[in-house]
């Protein structure tokens, strides 16, 4: 059995359209296996270890998610959502290229540090996923990158399409890797990573 998981706030990712009580439990759930995916891998975890994490029978869970495949469904689904939406948000309320392109690196790199468990199961469970819900994740991350391909054509001049769409893939490679190295502490490596990721992507000009 896996070892319970710690508390982590997964609020801002639990898209559920149930509401009150009922909703503050999934958003546990989620926040639970999130974690517990992370650790110990999608097939390594299970509804006992799930349950037990969040004070429930494994059995109880299904009177909200209808199986494991639905919660990582849910979960990878509401990220791909608060990316997009998120950095959506950031690129239209800065006022020039510049900013709009510092706006989007603090934004994903706010969210890697914050959220570390949660880059991990994006990162290593897409082929978990049934199709349906690969196809939406798929296609919110495409529509996330495109955000980034305009912020970086319209930043730095010159830049080509695809050259603009394969440094975006770089830098969130970059800025996903945090989970897996923490030898700086929050705040020095935040200062880090923008500064490395706003420099890469300027010395494509």
């Amino acid at each position: 059995m896996a070892p319970k998981a710690g508390p982590v706030d997964a609020k801002t990712f639990a898209r559920s359209q149930a509401g009150g009580e009922k909703t503050g439990r999934r958003e546990q759930i989620l926040a639970a296996a999130a974690e517990l995916f992370a650790r110990h891998g999608f097939h390594g975890v299970g509804i006992d270890d799930i349950g037990a994490a969040v004070g429930i029978s494994g059995p109880a869970l299904y009177r909200h998610f209808r199986s494991k495949d639905a919660m990582l469904g849910e979960m990878l689904n509401s990220i791909s959502h608060f990316l997009l939406d998120g950095g959506t948000a950031r690129a239209e309320a800065a006022e020039d290229p510049e900013r709009v392109l510092a706006e989007l690196v603090d934004f994903h790199v706010n969210f890697a540090l914050t959220q570390p468990s949660l880059i991990t199961v994006q990162e290593r469970n897409l082929a978990n996923l049934t199709d349906t819900d690969r196809k939406q994740v798929r296609a919110l991350q495409r529509r996330y990158v495109e955000v980034w391909v305009r912020a970086i054509r319209d930043a730095v001049p010159g830049v080509g399409e695809r050259q603009a769409r394969s440094a975006a893939h770089a830098v969130f490679g970059l800025i996903n890797s945090t989970p897996y190295s923490r030898y700086l502490d929050d705040i020095e490596l935040a200062t880090l990573l923008r500064r490395l990721a706003l420099g890469a992507l300027h010395s494509l000009g």
